[in-house]
């Protein structure tokens, strides 16, 4: 082959970057990403500042991000890389499927989602997809979808509550964190209750966990 055919061929590939702070996830998505004929790896990351700095200097045409990082999360470095680089796609890649998680990652400007255990087909399969312009968003995502809208948000403080809630502390205690009082807590948990539609502390962590809103680490 040419000179001049090898440069069509590197121009026709995918150039592909891996952001993904498990290093044991990002070097198995590199290397079956190096072996396709139609993609390019052109870097990795481990963390969502790392992924922005990158993406500025390799010009990759599609980022695979995991959304649970240091640093900078993948929701953060999204918005980063779409309002630079707008033309740049992005797949967020997550072990969760919480409707919060889809929502934020959809809304930053990911052109989809992919969960982790997915099969590696699907997920180089989503690649050339998102390459060509199309939205990727398995059944199983687009299910949790539906299921999640309307959408109701919790404000940070809300969350921080709901957290702590979920780590065993009482209302005193959580008063004591946040620096409140114990009414100021309750009227959080008041609050809470009523924009998940349940009824007392376990099944408001419940439904936190299932829509993505906390995270069992």
């Amino acid at each position: 082959m040419n000179e001049k055919a090898e440069a069509a061929e590197r121009v026709a590939r995918i150039r592909v970057l891996v952001a993904d702070d498990h290093p044991v996830v990002r070097a198995g998505l590199a290397a079956v990403i190096s072996q396709q004929p139609e993609l390019e790896l052109v870097g990795e990351a481990a963390d969502g500042s790392d992924a922005v700095t990158k993406v500025r200097e390799r010009r990759p045409d599609v980022v695979l991000m995991d959304l649970r990082m240091p640093h900078m999360d993948g929701v953060a470095a999204i918005r980063a890389i779409k309002s630079e680089f707008p033309g740049v796609r992005v797949l967020a890649l997550t072990t969760y499927e919480g409707g919060v998680d889809i929502h934020r990652a959809l809304e930053a400007g990911a052109s989809g989602y992919l969960i982790k255990d997915m099969l590696l087909t699907d997920v180089l399969s989503a690649i050339s997809a998102v390459h060509r312009g199309d939205r990727v968003i398995p059944p199983t995502i687009a299910a949790r979808l539906a299921e999640f809208t309307p959408r109701v948000d919790l404000t940070e403080r809300e969350v921080e509550v709901l957290r702590l809630v979920a780590g065993g502390l009482s209302n005193r205690d959580v008063a004591t964190a946040i620096g409140r009082t114990d009414e100021t807590v309750k009227l959080h948990l008041k609050n809470i209750f009523a924009k998940l539609g349940v009824s007392d502390r376990t099944e408001a962590v419940t439904v936190g966990i299932a829509r993505g809103i906390l995270h069992l680490e």
